[in-house]
């Protein structure tokens, strides 16, 4: 089985790739897969933008999915949301983000927060199904390491029972626990389903 990822983000690419590792499942990103450009993620919620997304990459008679993922800040009313990406302005670098929220948490004392992934999944046929995972934890004061690729959180996230932010961690080690990891792992258990159907 073939499916068509709607990315063209390196670190979510591989980490989502690792979920399906070892499975008669083959994950494509647009790249890999010739389509240009990206699709337009004005949605309200992170269903509409995920199902933009993978509605962007779907072709008849192909799998196709995305994911779209919120960040919500307790003490920021839960900003930035489904925002996340683009906080700090369209054309923010992953840095200048990180930068961002440090500021916006400047003096704040509780830093609980939760993360999550909504992943849109539409069939050959054209039939979409939703698949969500949350993770809750704290964010850092300072990051102690580079964020990953295109991921302004990554160093500065540390989900609950960790002592390690998402940057710290290896691709095995964040999927085990991340709110991406687990979205993916329901789509993985249902693609599995639809194989044996």
């Amino acid at each position: 089985m073939e499916i068509i990822l709607s990315t063209r983000n390196p670190s979510k690419a591989e980490q989502i790739k690792a979920v399906f590792d070892n499975m008669p499942i083959a994950v494509r990103t647009l790249a890999d897969v010739g389509i240009e450009g990206e699709a337009v993620e004005d949605g309200a919620t992170l269903e509409e933008n995920a199902l933009k997304k993978a509605r962007f990459a779907h072709q008849p008679g192909a799998w196709a999915m995305a994911d779209d993922t919120g960040l919500f800040i307790d003490a920021l009313g839960g900003k930035p949301g489904i925002y996340a990406a683009r906080w700090a302005g369209e054309d923010a670098t992953t840095d200048e983000i990180t930068q961002y929220v440090l500021k916006q948490l400047e003096g704040v004392e509780d830093r609980s927060a939760t993360f999550k992934t909504v992943v849109a999944l539409i069939s050959p046929t054209g039939e979409q199904q939703f698949f969500a995972g949350e993770v809750a934890g704290s964010m850092r004061d300072a990051p102690r390491v580079k964020p990953q690729p295109k991921m302004p959180y990554s160093p500065l996230f540390v989900p609950d029972g960790s002592d390690k932010a998402w940057a710290e961690m290896t691709v095995e080690e964040e999927n085990a626990i991340s709110h991406r990891g687990k979205a993916f792992r329901l789509v993985r258990e249902y693609l599995l389903g639809q194989l044996s159907g």
